[in-house]
């Protein structure tokens, strides 16, 4: 990628770095190993809504320092934490899923509950070997409120879900590729290169069919095959505004 890089310098709990049409948006608390307080979920909505207002190529979330996040700051709960809105966490990983543009959650280090409720808000999950993916819930006698117990199933199958959720195991980068909770694992010495090329093959598609693509899969998921294909057949967005000269330049190009 070119070094056109705009970043936010900021002393900030979420910062943002927009390069070449990828938008990293990294948590910022590395001393307390990025642990989710209200703060820094504000920090992420102020982030999220500039991105539906103004959508870019890819989204990518990621973790300063030694992890991605060790999870919601215990801390926190222990002293009741204040919240905006009811149900605030769960309203911000949802707008960041709904997100039009794809998300990336870069992985490594510790992945723990609160955090891989985050995480799975992206639509890829991209995670180096030292990663630790966890669910922790029953450990602390809490339940997911954040989304886990829909969007874990949906990545692992249920009968994986009950195992993550009832042992509260810790799944390394690799056995989180095995069951499919991760798309792919990479060695960490291989991670950022893996993000750079990730996000390049997205980029170089069109955004419209991506943004219409989450769209349909979003709105089918859970539906039977009749009326998901039906909604795909009558309710899909069908042709972009780039299509016409996409397939000329393609046309265009000299045989191999």
């Amino acid at each position: 990628m070119k070094n056109n890089i705009v970043e936010n310098t900021m002393d900030d709990l979420v910062l943002r770095a927009d390069r070449d049409g990828v938008c990293q948006l990294t948590l910022n608390r590395p001393d307390k190993l990025n642990a989710l307080n209200v703060d820094l979920f504000k920090a992420l909505e102020a982030h999220v809504a500039d991105l539906e207002a103004a959508p870019v190529g890819v989204v990518v979330l990621r973790g300063a320092g030694r992890c991605f996040s060790a999870g919601h700051d215990l801390g926190d709960i222990a002293a009741g934490e204040k919240l905006p809105r009811p149900n605030y966490q769960s309203h911000v990983i949802q707008r960041l899923a709904d997100l039009s543009s794809p998300v990336v959650s870069a992985v490594h280090g510790h992945c723990y509950t609160g955090a891989l409720e985050l995480a799975l808000a992206g639509d890829i999950i991209l995670a180096a070997e030292s990663a630790k993916f966890g669910d922790t819930h029953a450990k602390w006698a809490l339940t997911p409120v954040w989304g886990l117990s829909q969007r874990l199933p949906r990545r692992v199958g249920t009968y994986k879900a009950r195992e993550m959720m009832f042992t509260c195991r810790t799944y390394s980068g690799r056995q989180a590729e095995t069951i499919g909770l991760a798309n792919a694992c990479v060695t960490d010495a291989e991670f950022e290169a893996a993000v750079d090329s990730l996000t390049a093959e997205i980029l170089a598609n069109s955004s419209f069919s991506h943004a219409a693509n989450k769209r349909l899969l979003t709105e089918t998921d859970g539906l039977s095959q009749p009326a998901g294909l039906a909604h795909e057949v009558y309710r899909s967005q069908g042709a972009g505004p780039d299509m016409a000269d996409r397939i000329r330049q393609f046309t265009r190009r000299p045989i191999a």
